[in-house]
């Protein structure tokens, strides 16, 4: 019986450790805005209760974010993840493509959402793996780590970009990994031949799923293109 509280025990601090995670890597994986300094203090917080490896890879990108100016910081991350479709964080993009498909994937999030009694915020899609990961943090653990686990292929297709890019929001990504059962060898060769192909493309005779977000803006208050979504969202 004790080896049995013992395992319980494990169990509850495994899962503590991936909230506390998850929620860490969807604040340093959002727009570095103003609010990026405050923002930094409370997941140096959380990073207290963290240890090992995810401890190390989020502090990593903690300290990168906050040696740099907010100008580079924010250029930068619209570089990686607005133009670049490699290194999206719409994780249905890679799964569906700009199709009709799509939009049926990113409705299963808001329903999941919806069951657990919240909705996605206002200010981004469903999908965006910043809204997935605060979900799964602190909503419904359980639902968001089945999000997660569907569409892990996207995340280590994201992984792989950003360690290509030498991105300090790669760590980050690594840690969120870390929390998820490790991949086959089939789902990686499957993620390299996406990765290398790309997303499933629009049938013919058919219109694009329309991804309608609000767009984000320059220093100059001009929309910035993201990537993995169509044009006709504006």
């Amino acid at each position: 019986m004790k080896a049995l509280f013992r395992r319980n025990a494990d169990t509850d601090h495994n899962l503590l450790q991936h909230r506390l995670i998850r929620q860490a890597a969807s604040v340093l994986l959002s727009y570095p805005d103003d609010r990026l300094a405050s923002r930094l203090t409370g997941v140096r917080s959380l990073l207290e209760h963290m240890g090992g490896e995810p401890r190390r890879l989020l502090g990593s990108t903690v300290d990168a974010l906050a040696d740099a100016d907010s100008f580079t910081l924010q250029a930068d991350y619209v570089d990686t993840f607005d133009l670049h479709r490699g290194a999206t964080m719409y994780l249905t993009y890679w799964t569906d493509g700009d199709t009709r498909n799509r939009g049926t994937a990113m409705h299963a999030f808001a329903q999941t959402y919806r069951q657990a009694g919240t909705q996605a915020p206002g200010t981004e899609a469903p999908d965006h793996l910043t809204v997935v990961l605060e979900f799964a943090a602190t909503v419904d653990p359980a639902a968001g780590e089945r999000l997660l686990r569907e569409h892990r292929i996207a995340l280590d297709i994201l992984r792989d970009a950003l360690n290509k890019r030498a991105s300090v929001y790669a760590p980050t990504v690594e840690a969120v990994c870390l929390t998820l059962p490790p991949v086959t060898d089939q789902d990686h060769r499957r993620a390299q031949r996406l990765a290398a192909a790309g997303p499933p493309a629009e049938a013919i005779g058919l219109q694009p799923f329309t991804l309608t977000v609000p767009p984000r803006r320059d220093g100059a208050g001009n929309p910035v293109q993201r990537e993995g979504a169509d044009d006709g969202r504006r």
